[in-house]
This record gives structure tokens, C-alpha cells and sequence, in this order.
């Protein structure tokens, strides 16, 4: 069992390394970018001193419903393919390049949407 002092398991023992948390709005928020791919808007992740994303749905979203409704916490893997086979996650949103030089997956674990992003060695 995990102590107060302890860091989450996929920090400690798998490596996984903090990105942003997602949380979805819908407020329009300042500075919002519109990702077309996947109808929604996008802010705050460039500014927040602790990676909070604002996310923006359009109605006709293609995006897990999920996704769309609860926050999520992301996470940056060395190996996104590995990652997915080691843990036999649920898969909300297979591997995707949702922009250039990065690979994300959506899971689900306990009801809860997590990202998992791989960047390209040059980008980090």
C-alpha cells in the first residue's frame, strides 16, 4: 500500500515523468488554439506554472466521451507501444501524432482518462 510520502506507482517505479493535467471546459478561455483533427480548443497549457490545459469541446467532438467530461492527468513515456503492452490498459484513443514530433494514447484506468505521450528524442 502506497504511504503519504510515496510517489504514485508510474512515477516511482515505471519512470513515467509529469506533463499536464486536462481539464475540460465549457468556458472559452484566453489564448484558446483550435485543433481541427479533433474539435476542440486548447489553452493555458504554455502559460500555467503547473501544466493545466483548458480543453474546449465542440459538440460533435470525436473524442472520447470520457475524455470530454473528466480530467485527465498525462504522463511522458519513454516507449508509448511498450508502455501499452506491458500494462494491458483500456485504450480510450490509440497511438496518435496529434502534432509534430510527439505520439499520445488515451487509457482508462478506474474510470479515470490518462494520457501517455511519447516525444521524439530531438523535441525533449
Amino acid at each position: 500500500m502506497r504511504q503519504d510520502h510515496h510517489l504514485p506507482e508510474a512515477t516511482e517505479k515505471w519512470g513515467w515523468k509529469y506533463h499536464h493535467l486536462g481539464v475540460p471546459t465549457t468556458i472559452k478561455m484566453p489564448n484558446e488554439r483550435y485543433l481541427p483533427q479533433f474539435k476542440f480548443y486548447i489553452s493555458g497549457f504554455d502559460t500555467s506554472p503547473f501544466g493545466v490545459e483548458w480543453m474546449r469541446f465542440i459538440e460533435d467532438s470525436p473524442v472520447h466521451e470520457l475524455i470530454q467530461k473528466v480530467p485527465h492527468l498525462a504522463f511522458v513515456v519513454d516507449n508509448l507501444d511498450a508502455e501499452l503492452e506491458k500494462h494491458k490498459f483500456k485504450i480510450l484513443a490509440p497511438p496518435n501524432p496529434p502534432s509534430e514530433g510527439v505520439r499520445v494514447a488515451m487509457i482508462e484506468h478506474n474510470g479515470a482518462p490518462i494520457e501517455l505521450m511519447e516525444f521524439e528524442s530531438n523535441i525533449m
